[in-house]
């Protein structure tokens, strides 16, 4: 039985994992900024009223955990915009920076803040895009969410080497067109498939694969 953390945990991918994860027996620490009755419904230990932008707010959950050990991090809370050139007013570059507090710069401030919880050995899981891939780029748009979602793919990809030492291996996990309600319930996997190729990614995957960007589905994917 592992000790697995997810941050965004209240609904879409988030929940999902987390009711893979204890289905399945292990300890789930759920984090969010506000709990959904379908979270506490699942059993996990839930850990409301974090912003993973908010530095006080992470370092009030790390002393909260106590002595706690995490096996297993999953770093998945993210926003999406959608700014179109031609059309990048104030309104747009405010996005584009909240996107990049949340989606890069916000598990950044998660794995450190959480550094000291992580047990010898442990894994740490990037819920990513392959819209941060640079080489996938044939539409364009979407700027603050393909720029963040490259920026922590760079992020992640620095914590690798950072967090080696420890034997503590660091993916950055695509999980496909998930029919979510931040994509308004489109998609083409649903969030339990998605989540459950994700577990599978995080149970497959070692150290020598540390920093890598892989598919839920298993496929190798460019940067």
């Amino acid at each position: 039985m592992k000790t697995v953390l997810i941050t965004g945990a209240n609904r879409g991918i988030g929940l999902a994992l987390a009711r893979h994860y204890t289905d399945r027996g292990d300890t789930v620490v759920a984090v969010c900024r506000q709990a959904s009755d379908a979270l506490r419904a699942t059993g996990a230990r839930v850990e409301a009223g974090v912003d993973v932008t908010d530095d006080a707010a992470l370092a009030d959950l790390a002393a909260r955990l106590g002595d706690i050990r995490i096996d297993v991090l999953v770093l998945n809370a993210g926003i999406l915009g959608n700014e179109a050139f031609g059309s990048l007013d104030a309104s747009a570059f405010d996005s584009m920076r909240r996107q990049f507090e949340v989606n890069a710069l916000g598990p950044l401030r998660v794995a450190q803040a959480l550094e000291g919880r992580l047990a010898e050995g442990a894994k740490v899981g990037i819920v990513t895009s392959r819209m941060g891939s640079v080489a996938d780029n044939g539409s364009g748009g979407y700027y603050g969410y393909r720029a963040s979602k490259a920026a922590v793919n760079a992020i992640g990809k620095s914590l690798a080497n950072d967090l080696r030492p420890r034997g503590i291996a660091v993916f950055l996990l695509h999980p496909g067109y998930v029919a979510t309600d931040m994509v308004g319930g489109t998609g083409d996997v649903s969030p339990a498939e998605s989540a459950a190729q994700l577990v599978e990614r995080l149970d497959g995957l070692g150290l020598a694969d540390s920093g890598s960007f892989w598919h839920a589905n298993g496929t190798p994917l460019p940067w």
